[in-house]
């Protein structure tokens, strides 16, 4: 039997090969991908596999994805770490799911069910349709701050996030700059903040830098292939975009 692996982690990868090979030492593993991209771009040029294990989670998004490039022609079996009872929410005529860590046992179990049922799968097509598709994603889309809570003395305030320019850091503290330049203090490190807002309005400019699109008043080219870029209100540091980081940054202007 030919399967394929779609699952981040090498760690977890090398495991499920060996569980297979305990299984069944026929198996092939055909492949190891890591991503929703290359997973697109790895169906769309490969002759469909027997079977998928298919993690929630992938390097650049929720495996769901994957869907929407293709036409799924081959049964799934999930492997992830999330509790039974959210997979239940899109467990819809899928061979199975797997918890992780994955046990022995229940791989053989999905296994000795896959091959019962092989044959129903055999041209029937995708096995979720759009509808379920676009509930999955909104069920796993993730959930960013709208407020931040800032401390003025001995009071307790918050701030909706929509209305900050711009989030630096200095001295080990973090303060956040309003477009009146008043500035509060944010009992966050920059990298919980890249985490917990909406990266489609904020992005990381540098290591102590984090603007709203909107706070980003000019760019300008540089040199050594990088960008200048001006915030408002005015900062006096000089803010740079890495040559490395140009791509990615002009990318999100567009978003």
């Amino acid at each position: 039997m030919n399967v394929l692996i779609i699952e981040d982690e090498p760690f977890a990868q090398q495991e499920l090969i060996r569980l297979l090979r305990l299984c069944d030492d026929s198996i092939c593993v055909l492949d190891c991908l890591d991503s929703v991209e290359e997973s697109v771009r790895w169906l769309q040029s490969h002759p469909w596999p027997e079977l998928i294990f298919m993690d929630i989670q992938l390097s650049d998004g929720i495996s769901f994805e994957i869907f929407n490039g293709i036409n799924m022609q081959s049964p799934v079996i999930f492997t992830t770490a999330y509790d039974e009872y959210a997979i239940r929410a899109f467990k819809v005529n899928t061979i199975d799911y797997l918890l992780k860590p994955i046990e022995e046992h229940d791989l053989k179990n999905s296994l000795e069910k896959f091959q019962k049922i092989q044959e129903l799968y055999k041209g029937k097509g995708a096995f979720l349709n759009q509808a379920q598709l676009e509930e999955v994603l909104q069920l796993y889309k993730p959930s960013y701050k709208s407020r931040l809570i800032i401390r003025m003395g001995t009071q307790i305030g918050y701030l909706p996030v929509e209305e900050m320019a711009y989030i630096f850091s200095e001295d080990k503290v973090t303060f956040v700059i309003m477009p009146n330049n008043r500035r509060y203090i944010l009992d966050y490190t920059l990298d919980q903040l890249t985490r917990i807002l909406d990266p489609a309005i904020f992005y990381r400019l540098n290591r102590k830098y984090l603007a709203h699109i909107h706070a980003i008043e000019s760019i300008h080219k540089y040199f050594n292939s990088r960008l200048k870029v001006t915030l408002k209100p005015p900062v006096s540091d000089e803010i740079l975009i890495s040559r490395a980081k140009v791509a990615e940054f002009l990318e999100w202007l567009e978003k």
